[in-house]
């Protein structure tokens, strides 16, 4: 019996993105019906050793410590993106030249410049595009999306985001490409880039920032010695909206005992919206028209089959994790292939990075920072 046909996959990076992907595309056609079978083809890295014993973990077909090998290689339809932020946008470069499909994991680049770069060649080549913003995908937060689409919360006036990680709080933590700018990108771009993306695609366009950031741990350890930090610990904003709803979002990587922990609350004009990540599977609401004797925020269960996501994920009661939202994002680029109509985009991607450069502007300017003059289009 013949199968369906496979959508062959180069991914380049094989770190914990790279195996994040890698087990999305293992996992989808257990999860859904598929027109194509996704088939990570190749796998490539520097360290030979470790891309092979990856390969082998991660059920890649083959290997190979030369990027642009892949790339290049007949036996690939779409380059997956899986490196540190630095790389991403040469990366896509190629690949678009190559007339291949590409997925880039966020951010799209290290700068507007670079994210522009990526934008405009994938663009230009007509390849299919898209960016890995994967908590999209999380049933809560898209069911949270729609609910705003549809006006349940009425006009939104107020936007609030907050990611807190642990992994930066030891001084003794060595240097390595994340403290550094020009390869890792910025606190603000990593983190987030995650945070502005929910922020547009809930809202929608960012008119102007004021910022804040700081490095608290200036140096760290390398066999050569000390190395001075290039990126921030954390940093904060407060933002307009070109519809007239206000927000303010923080990140840090300073935070003791804060895993990966981000909130996103929505403030209506006639209810409020609160997703917590680390209760994933949840949503809570509170309705202005609810009767007063039931005040307080409803908890819906983002699990039932009407809910976004939810029917590729397991039966009502069991949930879902991170996992998942690499399934759901394998599900959706192959259910998309034949119209190329991938969603969120290279676009998507440009826009939170010229929102990031607003951002990392306003805080070394001490000064309210229009997109605009990122983008140029003032």
């Amino acid at each position: 019996m013949t199968g369906p046909p496979e959508l062959r996959i180069g991914i380049v990076g094989y770190g914990t993105m790279g195996r994040a992907h890698s087990y999305g595309y293992r996992a989808a056609p257990t999860m859904a019906s598929l027109p194509m079978r996704p088939v990570v083809k190749l796998l490539s890295g520097r360290d030979e050793r470790a891309v092979a014993a990856a390969a082998a973990t991660y059920g890649a077909e083959a290997w190979t410590t030369d990027w642009r090998e892949l790339v290049a290689s007949d036996a690939i339809d779409m380059v997956d993106i899986c490196t540190p932020p630095g790389t991403h946008a040469e990366i896509a470069q190629a690949a678009a030249a190559a007339g291949k499909a590409v997925l880039s994991e966020k951010p799209l680049g290290t700068s507007f410049a670079e994210a522009r770069a990526a934008w405009s060649a994938v663009t230009e080549a007509g390849v299919r595009n898209a960016i890995g913003f994967n908590y999209r995908r999380l049933p809560a937060v898209a069911l949270m999306r729609r609910m705003i689409a549809d006006g349940t919360i009425g006009d939104v006036r107020l936007w609030r985001g907050i990611w807190l990680s642990d992994e930066f709080t030891d001084p003794a933590t060595p240097f390595d490409w994340r403290f550094d700018r020009a390869m890792g990108g910025t606190t603000i771009a990593d983190l987030g880039s995650h945070m502005i993306d929910m922020a547009l695609w809930m809202v929608g366009p960012i008119a102007e920032v004021s910022a804040q950031s700081e490095t608290f741990i200036r140096a760290r350890p390398s066999p050569t010695g000390d190395r001075p930090v290039t990126i921030d610990d954390a940093s904060s904003a407060l933002l307009r909206f070109e519809g007239g709803a206000r927000g303010t979002i923080e990140m840090a990587r300073l935070a003791v005992r804060r895993p990966c922990d981000f909130t996103v609350e929505v403030n209506g004009t006639k209810g409020t919206l609160v997703f917590d990540y680390p209760r994933l599977n949840e949503l809570l609401y509170g309705d202005a028209g609810d009767d007063p004797g039931l005040y307080g925020m409803r908890r819906i269960r983002a699990e039932h089959p009407s809910h976004p996501y939810a029917e590729l994920g397991w039966p009502i009661g069991q949930g879902i994790g991170y996992g998942e939202t690499f399934v759901s994002q394998a599900v959706d680029l192959v259910r998309g292939w034949s119209s190329g109509a991938w969603t969120p985009s290279f676009a998507d991607g440009l826009a939170v990075q010229a929102v990031c450069d607003a951002m990392e502007r306003s805080a070394g300017e001490k000064r309210w920072v229009s997109v605009a003059e990122i983008t140029g289009e003032t």
